[in-house]
């Protein structure tokens, strides 16, 4: 859905980011979550900057992205973004309910933009609700009609390629 209005990957995966939730993030950490060069994500940060999408706060002498809450479109592409993920308020509750969690990311297709129907998560806490999360991956299905598949960790690795859309 998302690829066939925007053909750029790179500029699909920092809207997901930006849009899913009150996410922010510096140019380095972005284009190691994404696996992709810094001048791709760099451009890409420009080109949502130049056009109001989303702004930019110096932290020292790093430059800090967070959507802009202001843009006259914010709601509209943040619906969107909501629609396409089709789990926003579900993965909140899942995160709410199972325990400690540290981090949640989304990963595979759906990091990517791709709806393929089957979303892949990643959970990183101590001591989380296994027999919540087995219950929740069948009502998941009846919702969004979309399989979850959820892998969970005690620790970040620190190599998790996706979208952090739980924790810092």
């Amino acid at each position: 859905m998302l690829d066939s209005l925007v053909t750029s990957k790179t500029r699909i995966k920092l809207l997901l980011k930006f849009f899913s939730h009150a996410n922010s993030g510096y140019l380095r950490s972005l284009a190691k979550e994404f696996d992709e060069s810094t001048n791709s994500v760099r451009v890409e940060l420009n080109r949502l900057a130049d056009a109001g999408l989303l702004v930019a706060e110096e932290e020292g002498k790093t430059k800090v992205y967070k959507a802009n809450q202001g843009h006259p479109f914010f709601q509209e592409i943040k619906n969107m973004v909501s629609k396409f993920l089709g789990l926003d308020d579900l993965m909140e509750r899942i995160v709410k309910r199972m325990g400690e969690v540290e981090k949640a990311y989304i990963v595979g297709d759906y990091a990517q933009g791709i709806d393929s129907g089957t979303v892949q998560m990643i959970l990183i806490g101590k001591n989380l609700d296994r027999d919540y999360l087995d219950f929740i991956r069948e009502k998941t299905y009846e919702k969004v009609s979309r399989k979850v598949e959820v892998e969970i960790l005690e620790s970040d690795p620190g190599d998790i390629q996706g979208i952090l859309i739980f924790g810092k």
